[in-house]
């Protein structure tokens, strides 16, 4: 037998934060505020120049604040042999809804010598990588 909930958005005070801060409800994919981890992934990374970088692999998220710390975007390869992983701070990032992506302030020169890593390492295991990480790209991090 289901259970009747009552109407969340009854529950709450005015003024309170609600989950999606557009009032649109939920959603499963998009809103004009938020949108779902899986149409992030695989969205491309320019320079400020308009050359692709690469593309949003996947991101990581501080599970403390609930922010999102890194974006993970995978770099180089050809069918995933040589690929790398840089991770960039999320708030190194801005959207261009004219290039359909982000924009990040590094050329691929640097890019290269960025913090990076392999498929099937996790550097994150390590409590200073992401240090190194704000510190190479002049980042305060996520708290």
């Amino acid at each position: 037998m289901p259970t009747q909930l009552p109407n969340e958005r009854q529950l709450r005070e005015p003024g309170s934060m609600e989950l999606d801060p557009s009032g649109e409800g939920i959603a499963i994919e998009e809103t004009r505020r938020l949108i779902a981890s899986s149409k992030v992934e695989g969205t491309p990374v320019f320079n400020q120049s308009g050359e692709q970088l690469g593309a949003v692999y996947n991101f990581m998220v501080d599970k403390i604040s609930g922010q999102v710390a890194y974006v993970v975007m995978s770099f180089g390869g050809f069918l995933g042999i040589g690929e790398s992983y840089h991770p960039l701070p999320w708030r190194a990032l801005t959207y261009d809804p004219r290039l359909g992506g982000y924009v990040v302030d590094i050329d691929r020169d640097r890019l290269v010598e960025a913090p990076q890593y392999s498929a099937g390492e996790d550097p994150f295991t390590d409590n200073e990588y992401g240090a190194r990480v704000d510190a190479y790209y002049k980042t305060t991090p996520t708290a």
